[in-house]
């Protein structure tokens, strides 16, 4: 039986006694083709091991499981995992783990599960807590080389925006300092099961090796950068001199000089570069005020 035949996923359903969550914002995809682009966007091979958050009833696991080389999926919904168990029966290269994976050590995981190798993370997540997943595997600097995850379409377009975009936030700038950002594909209602409000897309964060900039305070970079997006319509000599960073208005107007920043610009156009040039040069003022 396909799993991504609703007949299938109905009958599971009913031998389990099973429900959709809405409180984990589970739905379930439908469409075979979808699944395959996905994957294929993956660019998983036999040598790639995967990490998957939120299996479901192991729709993209099954596939998967026959080209990885092993997978690791995180389920939180324990009344899930005899599901798993029955679709997924005929793999040994699949292990599941019941839980939380805002509350799991995921390098400890990677450590036991695959050697220290790095593996990708592939996941369609409930867009409730899409965000918070992608910035703690991106903060505590998860050892992954990929992050292939379906969002929420407007999140999508905030974590890929470019400066000067309506949708270019504080969240492109987090996550572009640590990963590069593509779009793999949108993906539409009706491939669900049931069918959620909003459209999705599916983006692709391939890991930097190194950071796009040099800081001097990573902290205090994105204090800048949150500070510059606090107040969206007012100009940056506004809005950074407001932003609890030491500085007062005629100092936030000589270091915005400084750093070739026009003092009426805001902040949506500000690139990474600048924005680190910046929050440097705001950094080592502030610092020699205090010593």
């Amino acid at each position: 039986m396909r799993l991504t035949s609703p007949s299938t996923i109905k009958y599971i359903m009913e031998k389990y006694n099973f429900r959709f969550s809405k409180r984990l914002g589970q739905n379930f995809l439908i469409d075979n083709t979808t699944v395959e682009n996905i994957i294929n966007g993956s660019g998983i091979t036999n040598n790639d091991n995967v990490i998957e958050i939120g299996p479901g009833i192991g729709v993209m696991t099954y596939d998967m499981a026959k080209i990885a080389n092993k997978i690791v999926a995180i389920e939180i919904d324990n009344s899930l995992l005899p599901v798993l168990g029955e679709t997924l029966e005929e793999f040994e290269n699949i292990k599941i783990i019941n839980g939380d994976v805002l509350k799991l050590d995921i390098n400890k995981i990677i450590e036991e599960e695959f050697g220290g190798k790095f593996p990708k993370v592939i996941a369609n997540l409930p867009y409730y807590i899409t965000t918070p997943i992608i910035m703690k595997l991106l903060e505590e600097n998860a050892n992954v080389t990929d992050i292939i995850v379906m969002v929420q379409k407007e999140v999508a377009e905030r974590i890929v925006s470019k400066p000067s975009k309506k949708s270019y936030g504080v969240l492109s700038v987090a996550v572009q300092y640590y990963a590069k950002a593509s779009t793999v594909m949108k993906v539409p209602r009706s491939v669900f099961m049931p069918q959620p409000s909003v459209e999705s897309t599916v983006i692709h964060l391939k890991i930097r090796e190194n950071p796009p900039v040099k800081l001097l305070s990573k902290p205090f970079f994105f204090r800048v950068v949150r500070a510059a997006f606090a107040m969206r319509r007012k100009t940056l000599l506004n809005t950074i001199s407001g932003g609890n960073l030491g500085i007062n208005k005629e100092q936030t107007k000589e270091l915005l000089s400084n750093s070739n920043i026009d003092s009426i610009r805001r902040g949506e156009t500000l690139s990474i570069d600048e924005f680190a040039l910046l929050s440097n040069n705001i950094y080592k003022f502030v610092n020699d005020v205090e010593n």
